[in-house]
């Protein structure tokens, strides 16, 4: 494996360790891998992989599972032959250069040419610039994936350790031996970097300073941290969020594990389409109820001025990168088994070059949405400034980009909501995180409380 680091200290240099001397014209201050470390990519159909909805996560294997399903189709993928880690406000130019430089030297089979096939990297970036989590592509050894009636296999290496001819590996060789799924045991929960009094009572700040002018929008995001009995397997949670959370995209990626229904941009074959959702209600179980409080949310003009910001905010940055774009005048209610939320899809027809001469990669357009106003708030700049100075915490990469990137630069980015962060020295611990929108009519009490809805699906994860 070799690696690609961000220089914390050196700002956004990105270089490469015990690779060859001679720098790279292409790509300064960065030293080019010898040819023994060219990426080796091949991806062959496969008709063996169960078709139930689960067989994908089913795959993974206890340690360095990178995964991105939703209703049985997506990516699931084990190994690293490379990763990419970069810092700073420059970490997804950084990382998208990282990439275009690998796999410009890739050699690649590619027998099936559909989106996640051929060379595939899986990424996961910071909310904040300032934040020491940064960001991480990683490129799997075997990445398994389906779409439709189609499944494949991938598999990747920096020497020709796979041969591009001859038969390919089963699954079962690939994956070696693993240990069984195991559940974490008794789970308890504590108040993470903030109490509940204290982060209530920055919501009342941050309505404060709203109603003064400062700011339209904030979103305010508070953590808990769940302790288990037994070492936390991410197949456990992975496969409980996707039985649950069938409609969202169950991820894991670099620590990171959740089943976000917010998709920040997907971009396949010229067209690019975002999911925003701002505006949510719990759900009380009971259809004629739920029915009710959807009814309520469609015209409550708190969440529909919030999630109005959100959809502005998302087409005004993918304007400068579409020919046409469709920005629904309504939102519809996306109902989930804890919450209901406005939801709107804008979608639009890339330009086939940008003033930069070429067609942005899906990573690139992460780049330009991110902060949404549905995780950050209006104006972006002042909303981040006060997210800062009042929320207390560090969210490290919830609420940030996460999803994967093809060797086409196509790929698919959510917000990394519903979520948890593993804890890399205590393999018991797990940081959960939730966040709400405040606006100039938010009560600090309502949104602890959407906060909790929105905990659940970690919870039941854990089980």
């Amino acid at each position: 494996m070799f690696s690609l680091r961000g220089d914390v200290n050196a700002g956004p240099v990105v270089r490469l360790e015990a690779m060859s001397s001679q720098p790279d014209a292409a790509f300064p201050g960065v030293t080019p891998p010898p040819a023994s470390a060219t990426l080796m990519v091949r991806t062959t159909r496969i008709d063996d992989l169960p078709q139930d909805p689960g067989a994908l996560l089913r795959l993974l294997p206890a340690e360095g599972a990178l995964a991105w399903v939703r209703r049985g189709d997506g990516l699931a993928a084990w190994g690293e032959v490379a990763r990419i880690e970069t810092s700073g406000a420059a970490r997804f130019a950084d990382a998208e250069r990282a990439w275009a430089t690998m796999r410009s030297r890739a050699i690649v089979r590619d027998e099936i040419g559909l989106p996640g096939t051929g060379p595939v990297a899986f990424g996961s970036f910071a909310f904040d610039e300032s934040s020491s989590a940064g960001g991480t592509l990683v490129v799997p050894r075997v990445v398994v994936g389906r779409r439709g009636p189609v499944a494949w296999i991938t598999t990747l290496s920096t020497v020709d350790t796979v041969p591009m001819l001859g038969p390919v590996p089963t699954l079962d060789a690939l994956r070696g031996d693993d240990p069984a799924v195991t559940s974490p045991g008794t789970v308890t929960y504590s108040p993470g970097a903030v109490e509940d009094d204290d982060w209530t009572a920055a919501v009342e700040e941050a309505v404060a300073r709203i109603r003064a002018g400062r700011l339209d929008k904030v979103v305010m995001a508070r953590d808990v941290v769940a302790r288990t009995e037994h070492p936390i397997d991410a197949r456990w949670l992975l496969t409980r969020l996707a039985d649950e959370y069938e409609s969202c995209w169950t991820f894991c990626v670099d620590g990171m594990v959740g089943a976000t229904p917010e998709l920040l941009v997907r971009s396949e074959k010229g067209l690019v389409t975002s999911r925003v959702l701002a505006g949510t209600i719990r759900r009380t179980g009971g259809e004629d109820a739920d029915l009710a409080r959807a009814a309520a949310l469609a015209h409550s003009s708190k969440d529909l001025e919030e999630h109005e910001y959100a959809v502005t905010s998302v087409a005004e940055a993918l304007r400068p990168f579409c020919q046409s774009l469709n920005v629904p005048e309504t939102p519809f209610v996306l109902h989930l088994p804890n919450v209901l939320h406005l939801a709107s899809d804008v979608t639009g027809v890339l330009c086939t070059a940008t003033e930069s001469g070429h067609t942005p990669s899906s990573l690139s357009l992460a780049e330009a949405l991110h902060p949404t106003a549905a995780v950050c708030g209006t104006p972006t700049a002042a909303a981040n400034d006060l997210i800062r100075e009042i929320e207390g915490l560090d969210r490290a990469r919830y609420a940030g980009p996460v999803g994967w990137l093809g060797g086409d630069g196509d790929g698919e980015w959510g917000i990394a909501l519903r979520s948890g962060a593993l804890d890399p020295d205590d393999p018991h611990r797990i940081r959960l995180f939730a966040g709400c929108g405040v606006v100039a009519a938010s009560e600090p009490g309502a949104e602890l409380a959407e906060t909790e809805a929105k905990l659940e699906p970690m919870r039941h994860a854990l089980g």
